[in-house]
């Protein structure tokens, strides 16, 4: 089947305006495997929509030479609501400024609604049970009523991708290396994708808090086995991970027509498109808990002074960055440092040289938990 271009309309919150959703579809609906991959869910993330560009003129030329095996959808502006947030000129993407929530946040956990129903249809093959759950849950996303232009967002999203077996959500952070997150139940499984795209680290957590994207396709099926137990099989049918393409300035035209490659090769390695990916790249990580990283905290206002760069092994202890406050008194107190509490990669550290009290500097990925890790284990 040929591809296809749709616009979704979402409600408008306000008289007088529209907003819509554009998906391209390739390949069959209903084919298997089907891939799902979006980017600029964070409305001012923009490397994952300059990678989507380039992707589609992939799987356009794949298309066009018989080359899609299952079906794939492309959104590659996956919030216009955020897009259409500029303040003073400058674009905030990451929550919505009406309703103060996360746009990453927020998405909807159908294990408890879809359990019930699933009772007297699953049974002893698990392919079959994989085919009854998919059908639970875009029945229960289909009943989900929106009370806002973001929660529709929000459910049309999911809808698109609830049935996928591979899930890609493209972001990126402030300044950092290439890294992904992914479920602790898909890994090593996902560590194909990590090594194709080059990440340089991968952090693993089941539930990290707060029901972001890549966890509401991915977290219903090992909630589900938790649920039926041995009952039922129920394997891990769907391979989310949120991809992170760097930092936020890290949009080039050479650097997104790489990743874009990338994702072809790994789609083509799990059977979506035709043709030789090539043999998997050596990994560039480990992959460590999400519970291990120590994001440092600015404990008050100040300048960011950086002592490590980006890329570099830091040691439990070491001094990565000093708060410097140009008004003390006394210069040789004027300098708070921010030590990490843990051993491991510098990944990603703040765009920002002045940091008010309560912001995140940087990160560390490491690998052993930190005790005192609150529930939330992501950066609202």
């Amino acid at each position: 089947m040929a591809k296809t271009t749709v616009a979704l309309p979402l409600p408008a919150q306000h008289l007088g305006t529209a907003r819509h959703v554009t998906v391209h579809r390739y390949g069959t609906p209903g084919a298997r495997p089907k891939a799902y991959v979006q980017a600029g869910l964070h409305a001012d993330e923009i490397p994952g929509m300059l990678v989507a560009h380039h992707l589609i003129a992939r799987l356009d030329e794949a298309d066009r030479n018989g080359a899609i095996r299952g079906e794939v959808v492309v959104v590659p502006v996956a919030n216009p609501i955020g897009l259409d947030q500029y303040l003073a000129g400058r674009l905030h993407g990451r929550s919505s400024l009406e309703h103060g929530q996360n746009f990453n946040r927020g998405f909807a956990d159908l294990v408890e609604t879809v359990a019930p129903r699933l009772e007297d249809r699953l049974g002893a093959d698990a392919a079959d049970n994989v085919a009854a759950i998919r059908a639970a849950l875009i029945e229960a996303l289909g009943e989900v009523r929106s009370g806002s232009d973001v929660q529709e967002l929000r459910r049309t999203l999911l809808t698109l991708a609830i049935d996928a077996d591979i899930v890609l959500d493209l972001h990126c952070d402030l300044e950092s290396l290439m890294h992904m997150y992914v479920s602790d139940d898909l890994w090593p499984g996902a560590a194909d994708l990590a090594a194709q795209l080059g990440c340089r680290a991968v952090m693993l957590a089941g539930d990290s808090g707060g029901d972001p994207f890549d966890e509401a396709c991915s977290m219903p099926w090992w909630k589900l086995r938790l649920r039926f137990g041995e009952r039922f099989p129920v394997p891990s049918a769907c391979l989310s991970a949120t991809v992170e393409l760097r930092g936020k300035s890290d949009v080039q035209d050479g650097t997104a027509a790489s990743d874009a490659d990338n994702i072809l090769r790994f789609l083509q390695r799990r059977g979506l498109v035709a043709g030789a990916p090539g043999p998997v790249p050596p990994a560039r990580c480990a992959a460590t808990p999400l519970s291990g990283v120590d994001r440092l905290i600015a404990p008050l206002p100040g300048i960011v002074a950086f002592r490590r760069e980006i890329g570099d092994f830091v040691r439990n202890g070491e001094v990565v960055a000093e708060i410097v406050d140009p008004t003390a008194q006394d210069p040789r107190a004027a300098r708070t440092p921010l030590v990490s509490r843990t051993s491991g990669l510098l990944w990603s550290r703040t765009q920002m040289k002045m940091a008010a009290a309560g912001e995140t500097v940087a990160a560390v990925a490491g690998t052993v938990p930190l005790s005192d890790r609150t529930w939330s284990l992501l950066v609202d």
